[in-house]
């Protein structure tokens, strides 16, 4: 038991979760959040609420943010805008195949090694940046470090909208990246199409994980779609599943006609209980 408020760097970027410790802070207030790189400024989107799992774990709010807080977080703003539009004319003139998705920038702070700017870019394959992080460097007056993202951790960073309307997943709230197989689409009766099934990053989509132990689960004792079963109306054949519904589709011998029943009224270990205790 124990209090948390999740801040946010960006305006609707990725939620993070901190215990308020012994500040109060309410929506909209700025806040420190500790980071490898010294506190930084965050927005407070949901205030401190009292929450039933543990909290100890979570990192703390450093404070309340101050005028020379403020004054800070801007200045770190403008150095990494001036970074990324020198990065991307920078390219250009090097011609080379890379795309900027994200620039960090430290501020020269003690034991920080003098301020640091951090280039986060996609590309189709290996690239050799040394000349062009030379010419940051000169640039930038400062050290620049240049690293290459996956496409999925891409979509983590910029963000944006899922097909389905909301933010994404990977953006707001997912920590790690499980697998996601083509199987999972078929187990789930989904359209094989690459537009259909495939999220911003051009992946697979990370939410086919979400409800595939649901698919698998029901798979394992639903009678399968052709096969000939008993229903309490009467004999039929399988042509479909419902899922959602935990039903599958029967069409009757009798008239031809179809119903759904409920996967427990026709799977063969509980019709042979009721036929044993009834």
């Amino acid at each position: 038991m124990g209090m948390l408020c999740a801040v946010s760097f960006n305006r609707y970027g990725r939620l993070y979760y901190l215990d308020p410790g012994e500040f109060a802070p309410q929506v909209g207030d700025r806040v420190l959040v500790p980071t490898d790189d010294g506190p930084e400024v965050a927005e407070c989107v949901w205030a401190a609420q009292w929450v039933d799992e543990d909290t100890a774990a979570f990192p703390k709010v450093a404070g309340l943010a101050v005028d020379d807080d403020l004054r800070r977080d801007e200045l770190l703003r403008k150095r990494k805008a001036e970074a990324k539009v020198a990065a991307k004319k920078l390219i250009k003139a090097h011609e080379l195949p890379m795309k900027v998705v994200a620039v960090d920038h430290v501020l020269d702070q003690a034991g920080s090694g003098g301020p640091r700017t951090t280039i986060y870019f996609t590309a189709p394959h290996r690239v050799d940046f040394r000349s062009l992080v030379r010419d940051l460097g000169a640039t930038l007056h400062c050290r620049v470090e240049l690293r290459q993202l996956s496409a999925r951790d891409s979509a983590r960073v910029q963000g944006g909208i899922g097909s389905c309307g909301r933010d994404l997943c990977c953006a707001t709230f997912l920590t790690d990246f499980e697998p996601v197989t083509i199987r999972m689409a078929k187990d789930q009766d989904l359209p094989l199409n690459p537009l259909r099934i495939s999220g911003a990053c051009g992946r697979l989509m990370c939410c086919l994980k979400y409800e595939h132990p649901l698919y698998q689960a029901f798979q394992a004792s639903a009678p399968a779609v052709g096969s000939r079963i008993k229903t309490p109306t009467g004999d039929g054949r399988v042509v479909a599943h419902s899922v959602p519904r935990d039903e599958v589709v029967v069409r009757m011998d009798a008239d031809g006609s179809r119903c759904s029943c409920s996967r427990a009224s026709v799977c063969g270990p509980r019709q042979s209980h009721e036929e044993r205790y009834s």
